[in-house]
């Protein structure tokens, strides 16, 4: 009973609760800081009035938008803009502190019972994952059941997200190439009004602003965003895995010093975890 009581004291139930939104700041810190340096290198070397431009703008931004959506579906794009949000507001678990919730767990079911399971639940609303994992474990379901439904939802919710991150992407493709569209309208006008020099500058801009704004969209936005949802589905499905393998071990009864065990064989080396140490 001592032991027991000192296992149950070395437990931390919050690993298990969901995890709360947190501001990514490399992600807003790098883009604004971008920004501010390209704003202040306008205003060192002239006015940033001279960088604005509507017709450049409507070209490189509505012409990114509507040519993107000619490769997708309409429900793929306006899941695509939610998900962009998850490169700011990011809340998924870091791998070690995931396993550390499930020892957690099998620690309590192996000390506390199922119902002492059945009661964590409802803290885990915030993780539609690993409430589903834990459902499927109190409902009595086989191991091998387990293991290829949380598989198949692992699958799915990869797919989808890498799914969301590819619209980003070909919209970092397509903002380039509507920025050399607007260049060579740019030229075509002033080229057909050489005889009036007054029409030239303006023309120029829409040249030049449009290829500008294209290369911010693409190497200050889309593409950095693409390659940081790409990098946390990654990591949403190590996680995920985790407690899909922690879930098919609690079935089978393991002990929860064998689950230590295989999730350090599936964590990278600096999130390997020591519970039991």
């Amino acid at each position: 009973m001592a032991e027991v009581e000192a296992q149950q004291s070395r437990m931390t139930p919050g690993h298990a609760l969901p995890a709360r939104p947190a501001i990514d700041y490399t992600t807003v810190g790098g883009t604004l800081g971008a920004f501010t340096l390209i704003i202040l290198a306008m205003a060192a070397s002239g006015s940033v009035g001279a960088f604005a431009d509507l017709p450049a703008f409507l070209i490189v931004i509505g012409g990114t938008f509507l040519i993107t959506s000619v490769s997708y579906t309409t429900p793929e794009i306006l899941n695509a803009q939610r998900v962009m949000l998850r490169a700011v507001l990011y809340k998924q678990e870091r791998p070690a502190k995931a396993a550390y919730a499930m020892i957690d767990l099998s620690q309590l079911l192996r000390n506390s019972g199922w119902g002492a399971l059945e009661s964590r639940v409802n803290q885990m609303r915030g993780q539609p994952f690993l409430q589903h994992a834990v459902h499927l474990l109190v409902d009595g379901l086989p191991s091998s059941q387990i293991e290829d439904l949380l598989a198949r939802e692992i699958s799915a919710t990869s797919e989808r997200h890498m799914r969301s991150a590819g619209v980003i992407r070909r919209a970092g493709e397509v903002a380039p190439a509507m920025g050399l569209i607007g260049t060579l309208i740019g030229l075509v006008q002033m080229l057909g009004h050489l005889e009036d020099p007054s029409a030239i500058g303006p023309a120029m801009a829409v040249a030049l602003l449009t290829t500008f704004y294209g290369a911010v969209l693409a190497n200050m936005v889309f593409n950095p965003l693409a390659n940081k949802l790409e990098r946390n589905a990654a990591e949403e499905t190590m996680v995920n895995r985790i407690y899909a393998m922690a879930a098919a071990s609690m079935s089978r009864k393991e002990n929860p010093r064998r689950l230590e065990i295989l999730l350090n064989a599936t964590l990278s080396p600096k999130d390997r975890v020591s519970y039991f140490d």
